[in-house]
């Protein structure tokens, strides 16, 4: 009897999913799927590893309550894989904080500390934490373990991670921690598979999608104390002069929640074109707007890459993941062209058929674009953590 781990990665709208055999050195993915409660039914839909369909089942809304979806899921594992043994769930949880910068067991004390945390990420953590309480309530015997999207980013120096404030606040834990981190480490880790000489090379990876950040490898990132920093998003507008918050505050007379409001979900993509915070439909748009929106969001990238480029002190390669960077090859052109300057040169048919390697011969700069897997990234630190644990009781 093989073990498994069920891996649940909670977006703002839907959970993505994936049961991994934990038996083998490296997590074999068994099925993967996707749990929408957003919809008017809500609904879990399942796939084999190789994408073909197994099972689909809607609910009422009303019946969607309670943790029934995640029931749903239970069920249909228990069903199909019965004959495994399932150890553990893992969970994407977005905010670790100051303490937690490892995968760690869901005690109900990291739990309320875990739950503390969400005024750093509001949008996310109450939405990472739903499932782990739902899944206590349903299977109470299962092992369950967080990882977190700002480990990655722990060991950030002074310089990346302070904020210029009184120094008090930095060690009350406000500082900058960044966010797409498990991403950014499997990412990290395919592209020293595709590429070994990249170990030790000065690499900036684009997580491009409805959230968007960089990582300058080990260095920088643009992510700060909370997931509103850096880039332009699908609805949060990255950085902004703090004293456009003040004037919000203070003259158009907002409040706290309200600007809150307006920072997580009606800036960004959505505020600039007031169209659509899906990049799909402003690309397709004949909307001046939305026009400006999509140049918005390739000169904030560009701009970004250069900084993080200053902060490796120079830059070698450069990799496009996320919903966007993999999928977007117009915007993956639009990046390149401005930085034209730094080397970069886009080879054109490559970047049309979004393959690996996107770069052409005379580019100073190596150019790829590799999907992401956080739930596999999510799935090897649970296996870590299991064979510790065990381990550790014998």
């Amino acid at each position: 009897m093989s073990d498994t781990v069920l891996v649940l990665n909670s977006g703002s709208s839907s959970i993505k999913f994936g049961l991994f055999d934990v038996s083998a050195a490296d997590p074999a993915l068994l099925c993967k799927g996707l749990l929408d409660e957003h919809e008017a039914k809500p609904r879990l839909v399942v796939k084999s590893a190789a994408g073909e369909d197994l099972f689909e089942k809607q609910r009422e809304a009303s019946d969607a309550d309670g943790g029934q979806l995640f029931a749903d899921v239970l069920a249909f594992v228990n069903a199909r894989f019965g004959e495994h043994r399932l150890r553990a769930i893992g969970h994407r949880i977005v905010h670790g904080g100051p303490d937690y910068f490892g995968p760690v067991e869901l005690t109900d004390d990291v739990y309320t500390k875990l739950e503390a945390l969400t005024p750093l990420a509001p949008l996310h953590q109450p939405r990472c934490l739903e499932p782990v309480r739902a899944i206590s309530a349903i299977r109470p015997d299962l092992t369950q373990i967080a990882c977190f999207d700002t480990a990655f980013h722990h060991d950030l120096a002074p310089p990346a991670r302070r904020f210029a404030i009184p120094r008090h606040y930095d060690e009350r834990g406000v500082r900058r921690y960044g966010f797409h981190g498990l991403s950014f480490e499997y990412v990290a880790g395919r592209l020293t598979e595709i590429a070994p000489e990249f170990g030790a090379k000065r690499t900036v990876i684009a997580h491009l999608g409805n959230g968007a950040s960089l990582c300058a490898l080990r260095v920088d990132t643009t992510m700060g104390l909370t997931p509103l920093d850096g880039l332009v998003m699908g609805t949060r507008g990255g950085t902004i002069d703090p004293g456009v918050l003040l004037y919000l505050q203070q003259h158009e007379r907002m409040s706290v929640e309200a600007v809150q409001h307006l920072l997580y979900h009606q800036s960004g993509l959505l505020g600039v074109s007031s169209i659509s915070s899906d990049m799909r439909t402003l690309l397709a748009s004949r909307e001046a707007a939305a026009r400006e929106a999509v140049d918005l969001f390739t000169f904030r990238a560009a701009q970004q890459i250069a900084v993080m480029a200053s902060s490796l002190g120079g830059l070698d390669g450069l990799v496009f993941t996320g919903g966007i960077g993999e999928h977007a090859g117009e915007i993956r052109a639009g990046i390149g062209e401005r930085l034209a300057w730094l080397g970069v040169r886009i080879d054109a048919a490559a970047n049309d058929a979004a393959r690996e390697r996107i770069s052409d011969g005379g580019s100073a700069i190596e150019v790829f674009v590799i999907p992401t897997n956080e739930e596999l990234a999510i799935a090897r630190h649970c296996a870590a953590v299991l064979r510790a644990m065990a381990s550790a009781s014998n």
